[in-house]
């Protein structure tokens, strides 16, 4: 593999049109256990960028280890990516209309 392999995935994720086409493309990519770890992952994401619970409530709340909720944590707030962030402005703006 190599970096146009990676751009390349990239960009046919962007290309989706709706979440039903990324669930079909990422139930074919990805395991059953992937698949529950990027939800998890994103539920974590949520609820710390609600700023109302504590690690040991999300914790409880998902199934998370307090690890995988610190590292949601740091790349949340600290990543030079903002990948998390992003995704969460664009969810907020589309909630409200926007």
């Amino acid at each position: 593999m190599n970096d146009q392999d990676e751009v390349g995935l990239f960009e046919a994720i962007s290309m989706f049109e709706s979440a039903d086409e990324a669930e079909r493309f990422l139930m074919d990519l990805c395991t059953p256990q992937e698949i529950k770890t990027f939800k998890e992952r994103y539920a974590v994401c949520k609820l710390l960028y609600s700023q109302k619970f504590s690690y040991r409530e999300i914790s409880k709340m998902t199934g998370a280890s307090t690890t995988t909720i610190s590292r949601v944590a740091r790349f949340l707030n600290n990543s030079p990516y903002n990948g998390y962030m992003e995704c969460l402005k664009k969810s907020t703006e589309r909630r409200k209309g926007c």
